[in-house]
């Protein structure tokens, strides 16, 4: 009796997109991948890396967007995925990193995007779900819903990021993200971030002015759910032409 044959793995189809100097050094801007499925976003870098070895290390510090959405290395991929590789966007003296996601905001991988050789200081403003309000009439929250016009809206954190590179020329760093979607009380729902090379640099003012400023240009809203209803919460500000 002959021994059965092995199962054949089967693949995922990847469309794989690069950019700045990933797109020079490979010689496309873009190429179709099979890679066995189950397979995360490290085991496509280790396959670029093999077909691709000018590229080396240059792949430890890409972006990686999964259909537009940030990943990390231990995401695991789905068949017909968009994968876009490209590094820190450049604005000014440093990394630009904005982002409007349903992903869980995850704040280490995001500092490790800003921080540079010079960078000794960092501050991160996180906005967070609360489930208790006390200011003004007291009541409870169980989620929020949070929706945005999010091709404005990153535009507008763009903005927002040159806006904080005129007043404190010495940041570097800056990142801006946005969660959208359901939300439970206690879940990070916005996240500023400005790195530079001392704390007395700007850093903690330009965090402030970061979120002050989203609250009044980007395009965001967000539905309160809680024991007595839903409702939508409105701002008061009216953003001025060409602003």
């Amino acid at each position: 009796m002959s021994d059965p044959l092995p199962e054949r793995t089967s693949l995922i189809g990847l469309k794989i997109l690069l950019f700045a100097h990933l797109r020079e050094i490979a010689g496309t801007n873009h190429l179709a991948l099979d890679l066995p499925s189950g397979s995360r976003v490290r085991d496509l870098k280790q396959t670029l890396k093999s077909r691709f070895p000018e590229l080396g290390q240059r792949l430890d510090n890409v972006i990686v967007a999964v259909n537009q959405v940030f990943a990390s290395d231990e995401d695991v991929l789905e068949d017909k995925a968009e994968v876009a590789l490209f590094p820190p966007v450049s604005g000014g003296a440093g990394p630009t990193i904005v982002a409007v996601t349903d992903a869980a905001l995850d704040l280490d991988a995001l500092v490790a995007q800003i921080v540079q050789p010079t960078t000794g200081a960092v501050c991160v403003f996180t906005g967070i779900v609360r489930g208790e309000t006390k200011r003004g009439e007291p009541h409870q929250t169980i989620a929020l819903e949070y929706e945005a016009y999010v091709p404005m809206a990153e535009a507008k954190m763009r903005q927002i990021a040159d806006e904080i590179r005129q007043r404190w020329p010495e940041v570097e760093g800056i990142a801006l993200v946005q969660r959208i979607g359901h939300l439970e009380a206690g879940s990070p729902t916005v996240a500023i971030a400005c790195a530079a090379a001392h704390r007395d640099m700007g850093v903690f003012e330009a965090a402030r002015y970061g979120i002050d400023r989203l609250k009044e240009i980007v395009p965001v809203w967000k539905k309160e759910i809680g024991p007595r209803g839903e409702t939508w919460v409105e701002g008061h500000y009216h953003p001025r032409r060409g602003e």
